[in-house]
């Protein structure tokens, strides 16, 4: 989660290629892509009006890669 808030400006849409945790905070809107989320993740994105899919989702949603964050 920290590493999203550092990472990434509101509206940011970003690919996770693993499990999204709810360690550390996040104050901007993001839509995020990733193979799982903590249940505290979930909950601190979707407070802030964020965004969770699984990969398919997200890939669906974004078929490009432009204006994308991936982050590992």
């Amino acid at each position: 989660m920290a590493s999203i808030s550092r990472n990434t400006k509101d509206g940011a849409r970003v690919l996770v290629p693993g499990k999204v945790l709810g360690i550390g905070k996040i104050d901007h809107k993001v839509t995020v892509g990733a193979y799982s989320f903590s249940k505290q993740a979930r909950e601190k994105i979707s407070s802030i009006g964020g965004t969770c899919l699984d990969i398919s989702e997200f890939m669906k949603s974004s078929p490009t890669a432009k204006d994308m964050v991936l982050l590992g």
